[in-house]
């Protein structure tokens, strides 16, 4: 990856690379976490578990807005930022979201 790559297609790779490795990475740890296995074994398997790319963790992942790549303040349902939902909303370009009056 190069330094002067934007966050949001970091972000893209990451997942990428996190959902080709989920099922190597889930069962290298499940195997680590089995006590009645042998130490040398489960230290092969941790060795394994290291070799993989850092990039293909999920805790790696951040949740961004589409629209701005914004990094805080994402709603999830939406996968945009508070500020890009705010001004759709008061333009009315989200369907079934309207401003709150009582």
């Amino acid at each position: 990856m190069w330094q002067d790559e934007p966050k949001c297609i970091k972000d893209h790779n990451r997942r990428l690379l996190a959902e080709k490795f989920e099922l190597k990475r889930n069962l290298y740890k499940a195997f680590i976490r089995d006590p009645e296995l042998p130490s040398e074994l489960r230290e092969k398997l941790t060795a394994k578990l290291s070799k993989l790319p850092r990039n293909s963790s999920f805790t790696r992942i951040r949740n961004r807005c589409v629209f701005s790549g914004r990094p805080r303040g994402v709603y999830e349902f939406f996968r945009m930022s508070r500020i890009v939902f705010r001004t759709l909303a008061n333009q009315g370009m989200l369907n079934g979201v309207k401003k709150a009056s009582w």
